[in-house]
């Protein structure tokens, strides 16, 4: 059984149809990329699948459960994490405090499970020696790092990941790639936003292709980037 699905999941605001009939699973452990340009409804389809807003149309499954109308904070203390494209951590928290708060209130962990777990992310993410650092004046790759750190530390079965890459230099994405990586080879399931392609298609299985807030494609990063229609309307090139 799939951990995540969508079936014709359509999102509206007015006459605006961001979303349109979006139907797809995602496999334990799997790796999913979404691409798509601008406007196309990828970030919609994020605040769908946590509960930020609800669709018009369709439902959303989690371990076969139908989630559709679950808040946000259920769906995340049922396993859904996420990370958002501008990181907005608690300023005046250290950066270990920030991750504190996501496992005491996400994760609902007691304070000795919560403290073992904020260690061993820290760890994970590069983050150890920034531990005891306010968070408000970390470099933009510390930040995108604990944006991730947050997300892990609600324990989650799902991580969103919205942009993290992007505004990184070319070696702080290879840095941050190999973290996610490093999160993915432990079992966790992915799905990734993201316009950096070299980036995405380090840590992906397969790829999705939004248009006009519907599923154009879905395959392997080598079945998608050879798609004429992907190249002409992702891309801007002439197939």
């Amino acid at each position: 059984m799939p951990i995540l699905s969508l079936r014709n999941v359509s999102k509206n605001f007015g006459a605006l149809k961001v979303t349109d009939d979006v139907t797809f699973d995602l496999d334990a452990g799997q790796a999913l990329g979404i691409i798509g340009p601008n406007g196309a409804g990828k970030s919609t389809l994020f605040n769908l699948i946590t509960g930020n807003i609800r669709p018009n149309a369709g439902q959303v499954f989690l371990d076969g459960v139908d989630v559709t109308q679950q808040s946000p904070m259920d769906r995340c203390r049922s396993g859904v994490g996420r990370s958002f494209q501008i990181p907005q951590p608690f300023g005046h928290l250290s950066v270990y405090e920030n991750l504190l708060v996501a496992a005491r209130f996400g994760a609902q962990l007691s304070a000795a499970e919560a403290e073992a777990r904020c260690m061993e992310i820290l760890r994970q993410t590069g983050l150890a020696a920034s531990a005891g650092k306010p968070s408000g004046g970390l470099s933009l790759l510390s930040r995108k790092r604990l944006e991730l750190a947050r997300a892990m530390a609600t324990n989650p079965r799902v991580i969103l990941l919205d942009e993290i890459a992007g505004g990184l230099t070319e070696g702080e994405c290879g840095e941050l790639v190999d973290t996610i990586k490093g999160i993915h080879a432990s079992g966790t399931a992915i799905i990734w936003i993201e316009h950096v392609l070299h980036a995405l298609t380090r840590v992906v299985e397969k790829l999705l292709v939004l248009n006009f807030g519907r599923v154009l494609m879905i395959g392997t990063p080598a079945e998608v980037m050879a798609s004429d229609q992907v190249r002409e309307i992702y891309l801007g090139a002439e197939a």
